[in-house]
């Protein structure tokens, strides 16, 4: 799913978060390699590691207006979980269907999912912090 947002959105950079819950953090970790992995891309991943939706879309606009995937897990009273990976567009929305979000399930569907051209093209994953994005700023 992460090279499938990475190339709908045409990004060379997104941001990602999970909610903490173990199962949330496996399916983070495979869509960060994803998206490093997404054609000619070479996307670079602000990973938020644990946040929630309003601290990953405040970072999406931080680092100019990228877009993100948020990853959470539910567990039911029978303790069955349920895992939730929310895609958002540039400026922070829900990605919709007309938006991208059909274009990435054809692809998954129809096993189109992206590989990287070569191995200059593979991104990277950055852990993301406020601290070190203001140190970049200048003032």
């Amino acid at each position: 799913m992460g090279a499938c947002l990475v190339v709908t959105a045409k990004a060379n950079r997104i941001a990602v978060a999970h909610d903490g819950h173990g199962t949330s953090a496996t399916f983070y970790e495979r869509l960060c390699r994803g998206a490093i992995n997404a054609q000619h891309f070479a996307c670079t991943v602000a990973d938020l590691r644990v946040a929630d939706e309003a601290s990953l879309i405040r970072t999406m606009k931080e680092l100019g207006s990228v877009p993100g995937a948020l990853v959470t897990t539910t567990v039911g009273d029978d303790g069955a979980e349920t895992v939730r990976i929310s895609l958002y567009d540039r400026e922070g929305q829900p990605l919709g269907e007309e938006a991208g979000l059909a274009r990435i399930r054809r692809m998954i569907a129809e096993d189109h999912v992206p590989i990287p051209v070569n191995d200059r093209s593979k991104g990277r994953v950055e852990q993301y912090s406020r601290q070190v994005a203001e140190e970049g700023v200048e003032e």
